[in-house]
């Protein structure tokens, strides 16, 4: 059944977060399994809190609630910047990640 929609790409992610007096959630790590199969861990360099901003459709097509905690992140990946995007759900206990599309050419042929 086709809904019109774009499919999403998304990861399951380990988190490593500060929980700060205040309630407020910090992301410090991110680790992933690459496409070989290896654990990859990235240190996150600056991120902006884009939770609870109400229930939308994000620009990578993930939806959220009000709820869903939700960072756009900066990581370094063999030297060059990245911008990810991490969701928490509270009651799924899931940390997913997207990754915004990299520009410029490839390199690969």
């Amino acid at each position: 059944m086709s809904t019109g929609y774009r499919s999403i790409t998304y990861k399951t992610v380990d988190v490593i977060c500060q929980h700060s007096r205040d309630g407020s959630i910090i992301p410090i790590r991110v680790r992933t399994v690459d496409e070989d199969g290896e654990m990859q861990s990235y240190t996150i360099k600056g991120y902006k809190d884009l939770s609870h901003q109400g229930t939308r459709t994000m620009p990578d097509g993930m939806y959220v609630t009000d709820k869903t905690l939700v960072y756009e992140c900066n990581i370094a990946v063999f030297g060059r910047s990245r911008m990810i995007r991490l969701y928490y759900e509270p009651s799924g206990t899931v940390w997913k990640m997207t990754c915004a599309p990299e520009s410029g050419p490839r390199g690969r042929g």
